[in-house]
């Protein structure tokens, strides 16, 4: 906020002062700077629109202003980033004695909404679980469709994933138990949760290990081994998954964890029922996995709109 006609407001001592600090004592990139400035005189402005010095300022002014700004439309993150830069001029004010109170302190802008997960919808999870990438090696395309099945089918977390063993024993992190249909995982916070393993994604598994022998040297225990028979990285695993999306035509970037959100809202608009879902993901919280309420919304939404006659304004 500025002079009318868009004109600068001139920088009262103490803020010229500031300003020359952050410049030269802590050489803030010109466009930090320029950030710094623009928060400042909106500042300015705001101060003066309300008859007030800024040595005079309250925290009860400084959420009225935070307030207007944000009802003006400025985003959480931006009004965060405004009060930053309000908050470091007084508290540099401070020490310099010119005041006895930082009105910034302990003032937070609204909470910046949490972007939502992004899903594959079922049509391309199922193109890319069923695609099968015609590699040089047959063996590693084969070892990708189970990695992309078993991801789709468990909701596994990718270091789940890397952490899986070929057999069950006492120091394994994780494995597959075939005949039962069954992954069992060590998850965040070292708990342990078994899942279960879909026909797809068991039959993908059991196509790999009917080779994985010709790639693993006897010694190594993991489940996923590559070119060279070691333990997949997640790096890895990343890599070979977004080569696959791109390789099976679908037209978004897709990584691990983006299989893991496709698994839970899947399920969640198909059952409705969080709490299997939660079980499933291995959430120690509930919050955590209502997340995939707001996607599965999104989902009827969609639908409401495709298909309602009176859905569509015209």
């Amino acid at each position: 906020m500025s002079a009318p006609g868009g004109a600068l407001l001139p920088w009262p001592a103490p803020m010229a002062r500031y300003l020359e600090h952050v410049q030269v004592s802590r050489r803030l990139a010109p466009r930090t700077l320029v950030l710094y400035q623009t928060a400042l005189q909106r500042l300015l402005g705001l101060a003066q629109q309300h008859g007030l010095e800024i040595a005079l300022l309250k925290p009860a002014h400084v959420r009225r202003f935070s307030a207007m700004l944000h009802g003006q439309g400025l985003g959480a993150r931006s009004l965060a980033l405004e009060l930053s830069a309000w908050r470091s001029f007084y508290r540099w004010w401070g020490q310099e004695g010119g005041v006895s109170l930082n009105p910034v302190e302990g003032v937070r802008g609204p909470k910046a909404a949490k972007p939502l997960p992004k899903a594959l919808s079922v049509d391309q999870a199922v193109a890319l679980a069923s695609h099968e990438r015609e590699d040089g090696d047959e063996r590693l395309a084969q070892r990708d469709h189970a990695i992309v099945e078993l991801l789709y089918s468990s909701g596994l977390r990718i270091s789940e994933l890397v952490g899986l063993d070929a057999q069950a024993s006492p120091g394994a992190k994780g494995w597959v138990d075939v005949p039962d249909a069954t992954a069992h995982v060590l998850g965040k916070g070292s708990k342990r949760r078994s899942v279960p393993v879909g026909g797809p994604a068991l039959a993908a598994l059991q196509a790999w290990l009917a080779v994985r022998d010709t790639l693993a040297p006897a010694h190594e225990p993991a489940l996923f081994v590559g070119r060279r028979g070691q333990r997949l990285s997640d790096a890895a695993i990343r890599l070979r998954l977004k080569g696959l999306a791109l390789d099976a035509g679908l037209p978004t970037s897709v990584h691990p964890h983006m299989l893991r959100h496709s698994f839970a809202s899947h399920v969640l608009q198909s059952s409705g029922d969080l709490r299997a879902v939660q079980e499933l993901l291995g959430h120690a919280n509930i919050s955590t996995t209502q997340v995939y309420t707001r996607l599965d919304f999104q989902h009827l939404a969609k639908v409401y709109d495709a298909a309602h006659p009176r859905a569509k304004r015209k």
